[in-house]
């Protein structure tokens, strides 16, 4: 498809977000790519690393394609949509080869989902992480999200992210901990392919048992969170929200 490329590279299985125009937002038809890709990592024993990055250098990922919430008409439509959006996220964070987000541009939104799914980050200063849904849409993340979130940033940063609608910039993502390396835009194939390379060269197994055991970690106690979503999601606020937010147009918050 091509707002997914998937193409194997040697050892490496890349998988780009291509819709530039769109900020790379994803459609249903994309995050469904993205779980076939994973299953094809898992599947090919050539493959020894997924890499996933975005088309241009203005996005990452910005997030679902907003147009689809159109449809919601009730709590139940965002909890399916939440457990549509963990299959694919609990895939990712299951691939037993490690994953590599390379980010540019923004990565909010469903973009910050995927890339705390992947086993590490590699980001220019430029990039700008979070999910700003306190001033855009007024709906929430599933308990899986915030539990990823809360396991990278921890709590403090990450209600600092979320409560206040920030972007956190890659130099403070950096420091933070949530990125692995920052490099300047021009340098980024070549300490993409550095870090791959080490990757590469380093035991499957040991690589596989650690990223499985810091997995089994993070989601040992998580509870359930549905009922959050469903009111959330169910909310006249969000209603209000999704239509505004695709006509432009500024939303005045109600609290229910």
């Amino acid at each position: 498809m091509d707002d997914l490329i998937v193409t194997a590279d040697g050892p490496v299985l890349r998988v780009v977000f291509n819709r530039p125009d769109r900020h790379n937002a994803l459609t249903w038809a994309m995050w469904d790519g993205l779980h076939d890709a994973c299953e094809r990592a898992d599947a090919d024993p050539a493959i020894r690393l997924l890499a996933l990055s975005g088309a241009g250098e203005r996005a990452f990922v910005s997030g679902t394609d907003i147009s689809q919430f159109t449809a919601f008409t009730d709590g139940a439509d965002g909890v399916a949509y939440e457990r549509r959006v963990q299959r694919v996220v609990d895939r990712l964070e299951s691939v037993r080869v490690p994953t590599l987000a390379v980010v540019q541009g923004y990565c909010v939104g469903a973009g910050l989902i995927l890339a705390s799914a992947c086993d590490l980050r590699l980001a220019v200063p430029e990039a700008r992480f979070g999910a700003p849904i306190a001033r855009t849409l007024g709906n929430c993340l599933s308990m899986n999200t915030y539990s990823l979130l809360v396991h990278h940033l921890g709590p403090a940063r990450t209600l600092d992210m979320l409560l206040r609608a920030r972007l956190y910039t890659g130099e403070e993502a950096h420091a933070a901990g949530y990125v692995a390396e920052l490099c300047e835009p021009g340098e980024l194939p070549v300490r993409q392919a550095e870090i791959e390379e080490r990757l590469l060269g380093h035991s499957p197994l040991s690589m596989w048992a650690a990223k499985e055991a810091v997995r089994r970690l993070r989601t040992a106690n998580l509870p359930n969170g549905d009922d959050l979503v469903t009111e959330v999601f169910g909310s006249t606020d969000f209603r209000t929200a999704v239509a505004a937010f695709l006509a432009k147009q500024e939303v005045t918050w109600q609290g229910h």
